[in-house]
C-alpha cells in the first residue's frame, strides 16, 4: 500500500523537518523574512506543555526559538476552523507564563512572538500583524506580537504557474508541495534540496505514517464534534428565538387589537354626542386622538 505524502502544511512534518539542524538556515531565513530583522543567534527548543483544561489537546507549542530578537513560537494551521485562533492564543499565553516569567516578576522586556503558517484563509493579504491594543491603538501588552502568514496567497502563485513569481516565493510555496513538484523548483538551490531530502525521509518512516493516520482520524472526530455542538447550539438558539418571536408577536397583536377596538368605541360615542372627557375616561385614548376622529 502506498503511503500518503504529508507536506509541511501539517504540524508534525513541519516540526520533524524544521527541528533538524540540517534546516536551521532555512528556519532562520523564514524568521528574518517575516520579522524584517537580522537574527544573529537561534536556538531551537521543543516544548510540550500540559493543558489545565481537560477539553484542550495536551500539546501546546510546536517550536520555540530562543533568538537575540526574542522568543518565537511557530504554529502551523492546516485549516481555518473557528477554534484555531483561540487555541493559538492559549499557546502564546502559556509560553509567556511558563518561559518568560519563571522566577521573576512579570516583565515586557522579552518580546514574545508567534508566527502562524495558516492555510484556508479567505482574504488576500499575504501577512497580517496583530497586537493586543485598545481602540486608540495603545498597546496593552507591549511584547506580544502575532504574525499570520496567508499560505493560500502562495498556493495561488503556484497554481498560476508564473515561473518568476514562483522562484521569488519558492521557500513558502514548497511547504505544501509533494516530491515531484519539489524537484521542479529545486534548481540546485541547496536549501530546497535539503528540505526535500528531509521531508521525503520523514514520510518514508512507518511510525510517522501511523502517527499521521491517527492524528487525521482524531482531527476528523474533533472537528465533527465541534460542528455538531455548533449546530446544536444554533438550533437551540433558533428555536428559542422563534418562541420568543411568537410570544412577542401575539402580545403586540393583542395590544393592536385592543387599540383598534378602543378607536371604534370612541367613534360611536363621539357620534352620539358624548363629551370628550367621558370618551377619554372610557377608552384610555388621548384627547388629541379622539378630536381627530
Amino acid at each position: 500500500m502506498n503511503n500518503k505524502f504529508y507536506t509541511c502544511k501539517y504540524d508534525r512534518p513541519f516540526k520533524e523537518v524544521m527541528l533538524n539542524k540540517n534546516n536551521e538556515d532555512l528556519l532562520k531565513w523564514y524568521m528574518e523574512d517575516i520579522l524584517k530583522v537580522k537574527i544573529e543567534s537561534i536556538e531551537i527548543n521543543t516544548i510540550e506543555m500540559e493543558s489545565r483544561n481537560i477539553h484542550v489537546r495536551r500539546k501546546y507549542a510546536d517550536v520555540i526559538l530562543n533568538t537575540d530578537v526574542g522568543k518565537i513560537e511557530i504554529e502551523v494551521n492546516a485549516c481555518n476552523e473557528n477554534y484555531v485562533k483561540p487555541r493559538n492564543m492559549s499557546y502564546l499565553c502559556n509560553i509567556y507564563s511558563n518561559h518568560t516569567l519563571i522566577g521573576s516578576d512579570y516583565s515586557e522586556d522579552v518580546p514574545i512572538i508567534q508566527i502562524n503558517f495558516s492555510y484556508g484563509l479567505k482574504d488576500k493579504e499575504k501577512i497580517r500583524e496583530y497586537k493586543i491594543q485598545d481602540d486608540s491603538r495603545k498597546e496593552y501588552v507591549k511584547n506580544f506580537t502575532i504574525y499570520e502568514i496567508n499560505m493560500e496567497y502562495y498556493k495561488e502563485i503556484w497554481d498560476n504557474g508564473n515561473e518568476e513569481e514562483i522562484e521569488k516565493n519558492k521557500y513558502y510555496i514548497m511547504l505544501d508541495l509533494e516530491e515531484k513538484d519539489l524537484k521542479k523548483i529545486s534548481k540546485k538551490d541547496r536549501m530546497v534540496e535539503k528540505y526535500m531530502e528531509d521531508i521525503v525521509k520523514v514520510n518514508s518512516n512507518p511510525e510517522f505514517q501511523a502517527f499521521m493516520t491517527y492524528e487525521e482520524d482524531q482531527e476528523k472526530i474533533y472537528n465533527s464534534r465541534m460542528r455538531a455542538a455548533t449546530e446544536k447550539g444554533l438550533k437551540a438558539g433558533l428555536e428559542q428565538g422563534l418562541q420568543q418571536g411568537l410570544e412577542q408577536g401575539l402580545e403586540q397583536g393583542l395590544e393592536q387589537g385592543k387599540r383598534e377596538n378602543s378607536i371604534e368605541i370612541a367613534k360611536k360615542m363621539k357620534e352620539k354626542g358624548i363629551d370628550i372627557q367621558s370618551i377619554v375616561d372610557c377608552t384610555k385614548l388621548s384627547k388629541e386622538e379622539i378630536e381627530k376622529l
